[in-house]
């Protein structure tokens, strides 16, 4: 079979995605390949169909154990042999699994990178032949990737061992240049095919919050996303299990998922969030990679996460399926203060120098500081995250939270003057906290001790929201009115730039927000519920008799183009998006009857 027939016959599916073509020509042809593409944009069958289409086995490196299950249960259920050997299979198992690869059973093999380092494994590898070695979550290579792993510097060296070097591809979602050099250099890939296809994820909505009360606000939130599924992420176990005790008191059922947890518990609850048996899952970051549901219709952010690429991935969970879904960040400036602290105590990592551990902290500050300026950006922030990511746009995306607000101009000189005033009469010793605290007037111990209760601009602002002021504040560092120092406690330092202002000699105006809680309209084609609840309860029926996860069957995406199209025969029903001819065969006779009769309930 061509690329074509594959994509059909296996995966449902009439025409690639942006860039899908290009690369499985590419990796067919024998060249190496670097390709970043967004999440949900469809990296697997970029190595899956070259796999399908080729002689031997393909090997797919992969961090997270989820991954490889999800991506083998979705394989074999469409009719395409795999595996993975890591450690959850016991002794018997591994050796079953290696004894079918050496008779040729399967078409790809899913492991992590630790067990390339196994030599019963390299024997296994120079034992059969490999057509590709597929490197997913590619990132994890780069010290200055968000989410390093020693692990897979081992890659290079495990591919040397090899007594004939297979096509490598790599790929991520989420990568910097000096990420991508890393990737091109640590992987060794030779003349690769590089691919960059876009970060956007035009169904996401994106807004960030800045709420009073976050419990309150997330109720809200989880209230207009009734019986949808959604994942709540916090910045620690302790708020974890905080906001899911709030939830459930308010009558949301939800798990938690944390490393704090025993490995039963966490594996119990993802399998329950992704078999749908419940719909909120709130979770520290240790949740998600690799997972695959793709009808998470939202993703709330409890807590500012350290940097952009951390963001980008976990929001990035939800509309998989293509469908529109929202990603929205609750920010506060106390977030900061907990990122500077796990960047002062990071020592996960102890192989790194001490010359290493201190460029990758100042690293994580400079990140840091991108992401507290997307929090309180007044323009599209759609186009911070793709400029930060290197793909710049000019127009608004009128699908953001910024986009959304209605702004004015407003003049902020007094206040300004009054920020940077205070700055110098504390001879520029103090970060944005206590600034804030003398200009607000505050009667707190550390402020009177120290004697800030003498100075001239003690409470000058005392009726100004203390949220207004650290949001000028933040303001005025983006504008290099204020240069904020790096370390475990950044001061304020006025910069030349300020001078003007001071003096009188320059008035300073800002875009400010007038309308805070604007949301927008959800567009979705219209189809008619009854049916499509009848077709989830019998998707979800299939599912809980295969032991699969609902999605497995068929995504949000098919059962909506099952509504809209009707199919009332076995060939109608293969013009279904995600319907495949194993599909076909499994589940056209499931599916097909409950059509006809909602048909003719209606004529």
């Amino acid at each position: 079979m061509n690329k074509f027939e594959i994509l059909k016959h296996y995966f449902g599916h009439d025409t690639f995605r942006d860039g899908q073509e290009n690369i499985i020509d590419n990796i067919s042809n024998g060249n190496d390949a670097l390709c970043i593409m967004p999440t949900g944009g469809g990296k697997s069958i970029c190595y899956q169909i070259p796999a399908l289409m080729s002689d031997g086995i393909a090997i797919v490196i992969s961090p997270l154990i989820s991954l490889m299950k999800d991506q083998v249960t979705s394989l074999n259920q469409n009719g395409i042999r795999a595996a993975y050997i890591n450690s959850t299979l016991t002794s018997a198992q591994q050796s079953r699994a290696i004894y079918n690869a050496m008779r040729g059973e399967y078409k790809l093999i899913y492991v992590a990178p630790e067990r390339l380092e196994v030599p019963a494994f390299l024997n296994l590898c120079n034992s059969i032949k490999i057509s590709l070695i597929a490197v997913d979550e590619a990132h994890c290579v780069s010290q200055w990737g968000h989410d390093f792993r020693p692990s897979y510097l081992k890659i290079a060296d495990f591919i040397s061992k090899l007594d004939n070097r297979p096509v490598i591809s790599a790929f991520t979602a989420t990568a910097t240049d000096a990420v991508k050099r890393d990737i091109l250099n640590l992987l060794g890939l030779k003349n690769p095919y590089q691919i960059t296809t876009g970060f956007d994820r035009k169904n996401l909505f994106f807004a960030v919050k800045r709420p009073q009360r976050k419990q309150k606000e997330l109720l809200a939130i989880v209230s207009e996303h009734k019986n949808q599924s959604g994942i709540i992420y916090c910045a620690t176990r302790k708020n974890v299990e905080k906001v899911s005790d709030f939830l459930n008191d308010n009558g949301y059922r939800s798990l938690i998922y944390h490393a704090g947890l025993n490995s039963e518990i966490r594996n119990r609850n993802q399998e329950d969030f992704i078999n749908d048996r419940c719909n909120l899952i709130v979770a520290t970051n240790a949740f998600g990679m690799g997972i695959d549901k793709p009808d998470v219709r939202f993703v709330v952010h409890y807590n500012m996460p350290k940097n952009l690429e951390n963001y980008y991935q976990e929001a990035g969970r939800a509309g998989r399926d293509g469908e529109n879904s929202d990603c929205i960040l609750l920010y506060s400036p106390a977030d900061v203060h907990t990122q500077r602290f796990f960047i002062e105590n990071n020592d996960e990592n102890d192989e790194l120098t001490d010359e290493q551990r201190e460029k990758i902290k100042k690293n994580d500050y400079y990140k840091l500081n991108k992401m507290v300026g997307y929090c309180t950006s007044t323009t599209c922030l759609r186009n911070y995250i793709l400029n930060y990511f290197g793909e710049y746009h000019t127009n608004d995306c009128n699908n953001c939270s910024a986009c959304l607000k209605e702004y004015k101009l407003t003049d902020v000189t007094v206040d300004s003057q009054k920020i940077l005033s205070c700055i110098i009469k504390t001879r520029q010793r103090y970060g944005a906290s206590t600034i804030i605290d003398v200009l607000a007037g505050s009667k707190k111990e550390s402020i009177i001790n120290a004697g800030l209760d003498e100075q001239s601009t003690y409470g000058i602002m005392s009726k100004t929201k203390k949220a207004a002021i650290s949001e000028l504040i933040t303001k005025l560092i983006d504008e290099e009115y204020i240069h904020q120092t790096e370390g475990k406690y950044p001061i304020l330092e006025v910069t030349q730039k300020s001078y003007p202002i001071l003096k009188g000699q320059k008035n300073l105006t800002m875009r400010l927000a007038v309308k805070e809680d604007l949301h927008r309209e959800i567009q979705q084609a219209e189809i008619d519920r009854s049916l499509f609840d009848k077709l989830k309860e019998r998707r979800k029926y299939l599912a809980d008799k295969a032991s699969v996860p609902p999605y497995v069957i068929f995504s949000d995406a098919s059962l909506r183009d099952m509504c809209a199209k009707l199919p009332t025969n076995e060939n109608d029903f293969l013009r279904i998006s995600g319907v495949g001819i194993k599909k076909q065969e499994k589940y056209a006779k499931e599916f097909i009857p409950i059509i006809k009769e909602y048909k003719n309930s209606k004529s």
